[in-house]
């Protein structure tokens, strides 16, 4: 009995060991979990922390997986297109004697002429959100790529002025599709806490296209005598302006052949192994998991495939909000006249004294304080915000150009029918013309394509471009076409005290209707 009763002991406490050590090993699995859900909590947290805190980079830099090198490279391709866009649009700034001689224009003539670029942008900007949703974001930026070099080779050659507005329009046809979908396609393939400052970079490279047009039509003309001189071959400097532009036309096109499609779109289309592969080669593969799904999600709240129709509320009928305030950005982006310096510098300086070669490196100037403003936003966008760079443009841009209203106002016509400023007016005019581009490309020219390439949902960001982007170049259409006219009547001083009105009212427009985007993700977009 006493050893039955020894055994009995002797089995109990061996169970209630076993039992310890099980229990045991659970405390610490449990303690385990607990631990690795408060570790990938503090880094969550951390990275949130560190996205708003003022380095937008920080929240990356944990994560190994994400290529940056990669990201770098596909967003130095799609943004040619943003240099296309600049070069075809700044290209007509000095060709315009050359226009007038060749095809006799008068006024009108040339701002039909100037303008052609203008109508093709419209519809190519609506009809590109359009088809990005229906063959690819890439496939739309090759084919503005292809009408950028058969543009550039048919304007050059036009023996009139009709074949050279068909040759602009076909021309616009690609800045219009540049425009809207190098920034989507560039908010769709970079992670949301450096996602500004890389979309930045497409203002960088519109600047740097007109600056690079400036820079040619300036060395043509120089090197010829002026832009209606021969050049090479017996063709005159203003046509040669045009045909350079083919060459970095077919380098954007061969470029793109290497890059990836968006993986938005991917799945949008139900391809989504393909978007796997894209996204891990861009995040890593379980953040290309983990997006693949958070895509999938956004896109099925709709139930249906992307189309036009979404962009009226469904439970009031109305236009969404967010379309509103989208149009209300690029629209208010021209009011403020910016393209009257991008289109007509050379002709507006020379209306107030200045030679054509003054003026022509006065462009030149304009360009590279140009590209200076935008790598400051660079750098501060995804600090500060977007919004705060809005409102700071939209202050500075008023002011400035209620002082060159200023300045033309007084501009006196001397015996000779010569136009000039007087006393230190055109210095005056200069400086305050020059602080308005460092203004505008400080805000509102990057940070508008920033933000229309972002703040739409998933469902209608294709639409919600398409609509923006088409009102976009329709006032740029109204700024740029009317702005001879308006210089000869009522004038220099009363048209950039219009543009002054509209920036003031930039100002209380954003305040009011625009929210900030920094640091979100696509598809937490809502409006």
């Amino acid at each position: 009995m006493a050893r039955c009763s020894t055994s009995r002991s002797n089995i109990a406490a061996s169970r209630r060991a076993r039992r310890g050590t099980i229990t045991d090993r659970f405390d610490y699995q449990n303690q385990d979990r607990r631990h690795q859900a408060a570790t990938v909590g503090a880094q969550e947290r951390n990275n949130m922390a560190n996205m708003h805190s003022g380095d937008p980079g920080a929240g990356l830099q944990g994560n190994a997986a994400v290529n940056h090198g990669f990201i770098a490279a596909i967003v130095a391709v799609a943004t040619i297109g943003g240099f296309m866009f600049g070069y075809d649009s700044g290209v007509i700034n000095g060709t315009q004697k050359g226009l007038e001689a060749a095809f006799g224009l008068g006024r009108l003539g040339i701002g039909v002429n100037v303008g052609a670029i203008l109508v093709g942008s419209a519809v190519g900007a609506f009809g590109a959100g359009r088809m990005a949703d229906a063959i690819g974001r890439r496939n739309v930026m090759m084919l503005a790529a292809a009408l950028f070099l058969f543009s550039a080779l048919l304007a050059g050659a036009a023996t009139g002025s009709g074949i050279f507005i068909f040759a602009r329009i076909i021309g616009g046809l690609g800045v219009g599709a540049a425009s809207v979908i190098s920034p989507v396609y560039i908010s769709e393939v970079t992670p949301a806490s450096i996602r500004g400052r890389l979309s930045s970079v497409q203002q960088v490279m519109i600047i740097s296209g007109l600056t690079g047009a400036f820079v040619a039509n300036f060395a043509l003309a120089r090197y010829a005598g002026g832009s209606t001189a021969d050049f090479w071959l017996g063709y005159p400097a203003w046509r040669w302006m045009f045909w350079l532009q083919a060459i970095p036309a077919a380098i954007y096109f061969l470029a793109l052949l290497v890059i990836p499609e968006s993986p938005r779109f991917l799945v949008a289309k139900g391809r989504e192994a393909e978007a796997h592969v894209v996204l891990t080669r861009l995040f890593g593969t379980a953040e290309a998991d983990r997006k693949v799904v958070e895509i999938r999600n956004s896109l099925a709240a709709d139930h249906h495939k992307p189309k036009l129709s979404d962009l009226v509320d469904k439970t009031t009928g109305k236009i969404r909000p967010i379309l509103w305030a989208g149009i209300g950005l690029a629209v208010f982006q021209q009011l403020v006249g910016i393209n009257v310096v991008f289109y007509y510098g050379a002709v507006l300086w020379e209306a107030v004294g200045f030679t054509e070669d003054n003026a022509l490196q006065i462009n030149i100037l304009s360009g590279v304080l140009s590209i200076a403003a935008c790598l400051f936003t660079i750098a501060t966008v995804d600090r500060i915000g977007r919004k705060p760079l809005l409102l700071v443009g939209s202050a500075g841009m008023a002011v400035t150009l209620a002082v060159v209203a200023y300045a033309f106002s007084t501009a006196v016509t001397g015996a000779d029918g010569a136009v000039s400023l007087p006393g230190h007016n055109g210095v005056i005019a200069l400086v305050a013309a020059n602080l308005y581009v460092i203004f505008f490309n400080a805000s509102w020219g990057p940070v508008m394509w920033v933000m229309l390439g972002e703040m739409f949902p998933n469902q209608i960001r294709g639409s919600g471009l398409a609509v923006s982007g088409f009102a976009q170049w329709i006032a740029n259409a109204a700024i740029s076409v009317s702005f001879p006219a308006l210089a000869v009547s009522p004038g220099l001083a009363v048209t950039y005290a219009g543009y002054a009105f509209f920036a003031a009212i930039s100002f209380f427009f954003v305040k009011a209707l625009v929210n900030e985007t920094r640091g979100r993700e696509l598809e937490d977009m809502t409006g």
